[in-house]
């Protein structure tokens, strides 16, 4: 099967110069590569790719198409996200998500906007994909429900309403960092946006197209399974954030203490 080549985009991104694309994968051979040089011509620095145990060429594809590979055995969205994050190299400032299916794409207008809300101070941007009506068209029933859902348990959790749950999102490295992930499932993008919450980060959304996958199917939303074991997850981690936050906003509190004790000794 031919590899699709995704258009390439000459205009660069500041922030992109200084950002490592992390694109968990997983049997996505005939799309991945396409993926791996639309980020490069938009400016990427480095991309990753991160095979989750694929048994088709996913990882030949994306190193053919310039994208450093690594292996994560075990399987879950979390944990080959994890995997790209690990041992980056010191130039890198900013981790950007990426889906490997093509839906995932910056246009020139969304890059500028995503450049604005950093220079704005912006940590954490989330590519959101309802405002644009065309790019709202095109998320499934399951993922649109799932979406309004999920962030209405946020919202009542944690008073902070997002419009997406977003698979296209950009943190400052340091950041990321702070936020001290632990889920290696489907809730990463959810502990993610929870743990900025709690931490105070400024968070930001931009509007992006949701462009229709270019090959395969969609481990979450193309099968009945996949829509249980992510549904489940995703709950699964907003009942454990829920649970948590106390004893986590009182450890918060005292490392903030403690910190403002060694301060002034």
């Amino acid at each position: 099967m031919t590899t699709p080549i995704l258009r390439a985009h000459p205009l660069g991104q500041d922030f992109l110069a200084h950002t490592v694309v992390v694109i968990p994968a997983l049997n996505e051979a005939p799309c991945v590569a396409g993926t791996v040089r639309d980020w490069l011509a938009r400016g990427a620095v480095l991309v990753r790719v991160v095979d989750n145990g694929s048994t088709d060429a996913t990882a030949a594809q994306a190193r053919n198409a310039g994208a450093e590979v690594r292996a994560e055995p075990q399987r879950g969205y979390g944990a080959a996200a994890w995997a790209g994050t690990c041992d980056l190299p010191s130039h890198i400032e900013w981790i950007l998500f990426s889906s490997a299916d093509g839906s995932d794409r910056l246009d020139d207008e969304a890059a500028a906007a995503f450049q604005v809300e950093i220079d704005r101070g912006a940590v954490l941007i989330l590519g959101e994909r309802v405002t644009r009506p065309v790019s709202r068209r095109r998320l499934t029933p399951t993922q649109r429900f799932g979406n309004a859902l999920c962030c209405a348990l946020i919202a009542l959790g944690w008073g902070r309403r997002f419009r997406d749950m977003a698979s296209l999102r950009v943190i400052r490295r340091d950041a990321f960092l702070r936020l001290g992930l632990q889920d290696r499932a489907f809730g990463w993008n959810v502990e993610m946006q929870v743990r900025a919450i709690e931490l105070g980060l400024v968070i930001a959304e931009v509007p992006v197209d949701c462009h229709a996958r270019v090959a395969g199917e969609s481990k979450i939303s193309g099968t009945l399974a996949g829509i249980v074991r992510a549904g489940g997850g995703i709950l699964s981690m907003v009942g454990k954030l829920y649970a948590g936050r106390t004893a986590r906003r009182t450890r918060q509190s005292a490392e903030i203490l403690q910190g403002e004790a060694s301060a002034s000794r």
